[in-house]
């Protein structure tokens, strides 16, 4: 039996705490850049 690979699944959850991290910097930026507008999902539909 292969014995599992834990750098591996280490890096993976790094990589993505670090998209998360990076996706909530942008939304954090963008929401300060203009308050009054409405961004997002819902802007597209506006």
């Amino acid at each position: 039996m292969a014995k599992p690979n834990y750098s591996f699944e280490k890096r993976k959850k790094e990589l993505e705490k670090k998209k998360k991290k990076e996706e909530k910097r942008k939304k954090k930026l963008d929401k300060k850049a203009a308050p009054g507008v409405s961004t997002g999902q819902l802007g597209d539909l506006i």
